[in-house]
């Protein structure tokens, strides 16, 4: 379908009949750190609903943070479209409906656009800094603390010009501080547990590394005039592919060049701790509580930890997507019974959000073939992930007397993929699976030619999982023992193993 002569999306044309956007956006009010899928089809949804129902100046300036790659086609394409795009429900069933948020005023790139994301943020009508960066986006090396070691970091600390997500919020709230603007949120929407406290640690931690003068001022302008409430985000949102951009075309008539796919399910979990206001995201089905920490936990380690192991066993199977691999009986056998016998033990269940009823509700949302989540695209960034998705989890079944032996079947399968070079998976055709830290892991075990000793020298390491745990010959024995089997006999016969 040649989409060249349709209507490009505007106000003026809409993919949903009787849809009224106002004029333009609504007044800035938040500033959004990652303008990803992910943020655009939920905080933005959200934000677009509870604007309907209570209105506010609770405009995004969304700001790209990805450091080095150049112009950033989310950023042009909604340029383009005055700030719009299309949120596409899509169901199991292969129903599909859309959605227009409208709520985006600009898209700023940090890299090269840093001294307007800083002035957005240094600005009194921001009231809301808001992040969805990935766990790799917060720069912290072993046990969770800022990594002073990071060039962006160190370079971050001795000049005013920020790449990483940490510096550009530091020098932003040195702006507002200099400028005398009102209190501010920040709000982490990523998978870190007890996010709010992280963030606000990791803040301390790079103000801590300032110059006296400039760290004395903003430790006192943190401690007095910065909240960093905790939440937790749940709604799957993959990468768009051309196939997202032709279902718009054909569906509602209509050309987007930056649609996002998302599933129907979205929840989000927050404390109501703002000190300049919000949008009203309760009348748009956010929850409020003081005690966000036992449905974080649930989300991160179900469906993060889930979402992880499939990607990891199914790249090694032949599998491309997230719903392949779920529905390999094998596959998802194996994945349930992690998630009912290691995972699940290790939480608190929250009032109304029974476990076994999660567990089977994710187990129906990973099959949805719509959504085409791409194991590759789950599979990046394991050194930053495993060690929030499933370190805790081990950790916790150790001490228990348990040895997770699915889950240590799964750091095999990552050591495998991020080592094992052109034979472990078909990377033509199931993607790359990117990983900051794939060069110093093949360095490291370049000397050795051994599955399990490679996986051994990784966990020594002690970077991917906690000191602890890297010491329990138990568990470093099964992950050593399901390397070897997945080298030699593959992942069925490594299932085989680990359910025995």
């Amino acid at each position: 379908m040649d989409t060249r002569t349709l209507p490009r999306l505007s106000r003026a044309h809409l993919p949903v009949p009787g849809l009224a956007l106002p004029p333009g956006p609504p007044e800035p009010g938040i500033v959004h750190l990652g303008l990803g899928n992910f943020h655009r089809a939920h905080q933005a949804v959200h934000t677009a609903d509870a604007l309907r129902h209570t209105d506010g100046p609770w405009g995004i300036t969304g700001v790209s943070t990805s450091p080095g790659r150049g112009p950033r086609p989310v950023i042009t394409g909604m340029a383009e479209q005055g700030g719009l795009y299309t949120v596409l429900t899509l169901r199991r069933d292969g129903g599909v409906a859309a959605a227009v948020p409208g709520v985006h005023r600009a898209g700023l790139a940090a890299d090269g656009q840093g001294a307007e994301v800083l002035a957005a943020i240094g600005s009194t009508t921001t009231r809301i800094v808001s992040l969805t960066v990935t766990e790799k986006g917060y720069t912290s090396g072993p046990g969770g603390h800022l990594d002073l070691d990071d060039p962006l970091v160190r370079a971050d600390l001795a000049n005013t010009t920020p790449r990483t997500v940490l510096g550009i919020i530091v020098r932003g709230l040195q702006q507002r501080l200099r400028t005398g603007a009102a209190p501010v949120t920040v709000l982490c929407c990523d998978n870190l547990m007890d996010n709010g406290h992280q963030l606000r640690r990791l803040l301390g931690e790079f103000i801590a590394a300032l110059p006296a003068p400039e760290r004395d001022d903003l430790q006192a302008y943190l401690d007095a005039s910065v909240s960093t409430p905790s939440t937790m985000v749940d709604r799957i949102a993959p990468a768009t592919t051309d196939e997202h951009r032709a279902l718009v075309a054909r569906a509602f008539g209509i050309r987007d060049t930056v649609p996002v796919p998302a599933e129907p399910y979205s929840l989000w979990v927050l404390q109501d701790h703002f000190l300049a206001g919000r949008p009203a995201w309760e009348a748009a089905g956010a929850v409020f509580t003081e005690d966000v920490a036992p449905y974080e936990l649930m989300k991160l380690r179900l469906l993060n930890g889930a979402h992880s192991l499939l990607a990891y066993l199914g790249l090694l199977r032949g599998h491309r997507s997230i719903e392949q691999a779920v529905t390999d009986d094998l596959l998802g056998a194996a994945v349930e019974a992690a998630m009912r016998d290691e995972i699940l033990p290790t939480v608190t269940e929250p009032q109304g959000m029974p476990g076994k009823a999660y567990i089977a509700e994710l187990l129906e949302r990973f099959a949805n073939p719509a959504l085409g989540h791409r194991t590759a695209q789950v599979a990046s960034d394991g050194s930053s992930k495993i060690p929030v998705r499933w370190a805790g989890v081990i950790e916790e079944s150790l001490a228990a007397g348990r040895v997770p032996r699915i889950l240590a079947a799964g750091v095999a399968a990552y050591t495998r993929i991020v080592t094992g070079g052109a034979d472990a998976y078909d990377e033509q055709a199931l993607g790359t699976v990117h990983d900051a830290a794939r060069a110093r892991l093949a360095e490291l075990t370049r000397r050795t030619s051994e599955p399990g000793e490679a996986a051994r020298l990784i966990l020594a390491d002690g970077r991917l999982l906690p000191q602890q745990v890297a010491q329990h010959e138990a568990f470093v024995s099964a992950v050593a023992e399901a390397a070897r089997t997945l080298h030699t006999h593959g992942v069925e016969a490594a299932l085989r193993w680990a359910r025995t």
